[in-house]
Order: structure tokens, then sequence, then C-alpha cells
């Protein structure tokens, strides 16, 4: 099986009878022979259990059983997702309301006892229609959201760097591949999240989201693990935590670079064997949970310093989406400057309101270095202070961008570059300076030097080795 093939889930199946022989004949026959993920249920009420947390592509389900009977379960199936596809299975005397019940939307229905290829076969053609169904409600959601042209899921503009990071949310957006989406602050990485998860099959379910460096070490732990009562003080329940939450659904870790060491470790085993064990249990517990994550900073540095933990982030790398600042996609001011003035003059209720066209060329020129977010922020502000039906450029409060020589940072030499190589420059220029101090100071001796940084041995070792740094030629009493 290719990589590829293991993103793929397992088209599944729910069989709920009250006879246990009758569970064990279909799973036989549609596990083992036929592939698919069975999970079976003794009754309605159980069935509905199974459904909450392993949404079924198809459902086999008995008339006649205790407590919710298959008339009333059919019904609540239509209520949490009406693209399941339903086989109903009738005993002597309930012939008549399975006909009924084809009027109003099950699939198809058999009279035990019933022929074993006839039941694959009707399987077979429900998963069919699940999926054709599955696919119309998607579409649908994408028409919708691209009806203006301009708009997908929340993305405004047609740029190329734009369409571009669309169309790979699109292709990944239905495997369950783990996602690290990197870019600037202010350029939509949770907006690029939520789509993927808009247009996953986990969408039925919210996703969920943990602001990684807005809670304390101890408190992130217990957050996205859960405890067990006592625990630790204050511990009086059981709590879930939000991996658990998330359960059949997707977990969006925002700013994943600022997640301590400690719980990297428990993160990568998550990560690895789908399961997590709560504080104070010793057992563990299988979670089915698609983990995005997000970043904007140079975690690869985090690693060099041993911030960050290199095994991790090859776990949550396995696909990169780079969002593109504003000006990559300055082609696409206009239209988000008109987007969000009609936004925000139906929220404050001013539909008179227009930019002059000193305030619009000076949007136009600005360089918004926090990106779509210090744009929006920066109309809705306009928006809510102008006293008049005219915008100018005194209701943007804006502060004059700083000149390129202090952009530059005093490094006039280095303008005559491209951005890449001016940052390699200063970048090896300072850690050369920086490490080769450490290592004098330390007399040549790794381990000091490393503490002193506030890093790990083998994280300094590594960039020694890039900068081409002997340590040896710094140590006391070398000849």
């Amino acid at each position: 099986m290719t990589s590829e093939e293991s993103q793929i889930p397992a088209r599944k199946v729910l069989v709920v009878d009250d006879e246990p022989d009758m569970q064990s004949l279909l799973a036989r026959i549609l596990g083992k022979k036929c592939g698919y993920e069975v999970r079976q249920a003794n009754s309605g009420d159980q069935g509905l259990e199974v459904v909450a947390l392993w949404p079924p592509d198809v459902v086999i389900t008995d008339i006649k059983m205790p407590g919710i009977d298959g008339a009333e379960f059919f019904q609540r199936l239509k209520e949490i997702d009406p693209t399941i596809s339903t086989i109903i299975m009738t005993g002597f005397g309930t012939v008549e309301m399975a006909v009924r019940l084809l009027k109003e939307g099950v699939y198809d229905f058999f009279q035990k006892p019933f022929d074993n290829t006839q039941i694959i076969h009707a399987v077979a053609r429900a998963m069919e229609r699940t999926e054709l169904l599955r696919d119309k409600r998607r579409f649908a959601e994408l028409r919708q959201q691209l009806s203006g042209g301009r708009e997908f899921q929340g993305f405004i503009g047609a740029s190329p760097p734009l369409l571009a990071v669309q169309d790979l949310l699109r292709r990944v957006a239905r495997s369950s591949m783990t996602v690290l989406i990197r870019g600037e602050s202010g350029t939509g990485k949770e907006l690029a999240a939520r789509a993927l998860h808009a247009l996953s099959d986990r969408a039925g379910r919210r996703m969920v989201t943990v602001n990684c460096p807005a809670l304390p070490e101890h408190i992130l732990e217990s957050e996205l693990f859960g405890y067990a009562r006592g625990a630790f003080t204050g511990a009086d329940r059981d709590k879930d935590g939000l991996f658990l939450e998330a359960n059949h659904s997707t977990l969006l870790l925002d700013e994943v670079a600022d997640i301590p060491v400690s719980i990297q470790t428990k993160l990568l085993r998550v990560l690895q064997e789908k399961e997590i064990q709560p504080l104070g249990q010793t057992r563990t517990r299988k979670v089915d949970v698609r983990v995005l994550a997000s970043t904007n900073q140079d975690i690869e540095a985090k690693i060099a310093r041993g911030e960050f933990r290199e095994d991790l982030f090859y776990r949550l790398n396995v696909l990169t989406l780079t969002m593109p600042t504003l000006e990559d996609i300055r082609a696409d001011l206009p239209l988000l400057i008109d987007h969000f003035l009609k936004k925000y003059r139906l929220e404050y209720q001013r539909p008179e309101l227009e930019f002059s066209t000193g305030a619009f060329q000076e949007l136009l020129r600005r360089p918004w270095r926090g990106n779509v977010r210090e744009l929006q922020n920066t109309i809705n502000r306009a928006v809510l202070i102008c006293r008049g039906q005219e915008i100018d450029e005194k209701d943007l409060m804006l502060e004059a961008p700083p000149t390129p020589a202090a952009a530059a940072g005093g490094y006039p030499r280095i303008l005559p570059l491209d951005y890449a190589g001016a940052k390699e420059v200063v970048l090896r220029e300072f850690t050369t300076t920086y490490l080769g101090t450490a290592i004098s100071r330390s007399g040549g001796n790794i381990s000091l030097a490393a503490k002193e940084c506030g890093m790990e041995r083998q994280a300094l070792q590594r960039l020694l080795r890039r900068y081409q740094i002997d340590a040896d030629s710094f140590r006391i009493g070398r000849q």
C-alpha cells in the first residue's frame, strides 16, 4: 500500500441488531469478504452512540429492537447526517413498515433470512450513493463560496499565489494528512486550517483550536490530554482533553512552535501511536484526530537551539502550506479593501461611507507588515471613527512607515542583495560572532558553552559544523 493510499479512510458500515448471531454474520461477510470497517450495536440507542463517535457510510439495521426501534433510529440518523445510506432488515410482520420507510428515504430493505450476495451488492450500491451525496454537498458548499468569483472559504482575491494555496487546500482537504501551515502573522493561517476542515469528511464536527502560547505549560498539558480525578491539586473530577473533544474531527495547534519541550514528547506519541494518556491515568485511549499546526516562527532555528524536537517537526511537517504575505498578493489589495469596507459598513450600519481618493491611495501604497490582519483592523477602525460620509487619510490613523535606511537596520552594504542573500549574510555574521564568543568564554568546552547559550549540546554541535567553527581552536592551553 502506498503512503497516499494509506491516507484514504476505509469505508465504514454499522450493523445494528439485537441478535448477536446476525451481527457476527454481517460483520464476517462485510469485513472479511468486502474489506469494510464494520462496527456493531445491539440496539438503536447504542447505535446512536456509535454514530456520534464513529460516523459510518452505511447503516444496516433491524426494525424490531428493544428501546429505539429501527424506524425511529433511521429518523434520528437523518437528523445527524442525511448522507448516510440506511438498509433495513425485516422479519415477519414488518414488511409494511419497511415499505413505508423506503418512501421516507431508506435506501433498501431485506427480509430475513437473506442471500449473502444480495446484501453485498446492496451495501456496495449504498456506498456509491453516500459518496455521491457527500460529493454533491461539498460541491454545493464550494459553489456557494465561489459564487462571487473572488471568495473561497473566506479568502478574497485571485492572484496566482492565492490561487495556488486554494488549489493545494482542495487537493489535501479530504485526506487525514498532518499539515504544517507556515507564514507571517496576519496572513490567514487559521483561515487555511478552517478551509481544510470545512472541505474534509470531518466537516460535520466542530474543529478544535488550541492557542498554544496563551496557556501555561501545566495547564496546556492537562487541556490537551485531559486528566483523572486526583491527578493534581484541584483535579476534583475526570476531564476529557481537547484531543478527545476533537475525536473524529480536526485539531489546530496554533503557534505550535511555542509548545514546551516536555509536552512535545507527549504530542509526538499522539502523532505516532494515535493514542493519548490523560494525566493521572495508566491506560491510554485511542483517538482519530486530524492534526493541523501553524506557526510564524523559524522552527529550524528553534531546533538548532534545542527548543523544538526535530522528530516532532518531521511528524508535523508531512505537508507544508506556506501562506503568502500581503506583499505577495498585492494585486488583490483593491479587492480586499472593497471587501472589508462592505463588511464594516454593514456591521456599523453606515451604507453611505466611501474612501476618499487620498485614503484609497494611502491604503494601496502602504507596505502592510501586519499583512491582511493589519489592513482589516485599519479599515474596521476607520469605518467606526469616521465622522462624515467619506473616509480620509486622518481616519486611517496610520503612522508614517520607516525609511528604507532605517528598515535596513544599519546594514547599507546588504541593500543591493536579494532578501534571501541579505538574510544569509546577517545570520552567518551574527551566528559566527555569537558562538565564537561563547566557545571562547568556555575555553573550548562545548557542554559549558551550550549551557550558557541555553541550548542542548547536540544543537550547538550542529551549528558549529554548519558554520565551520572549530571548538578545538578555543581550548585553554592549546599550543
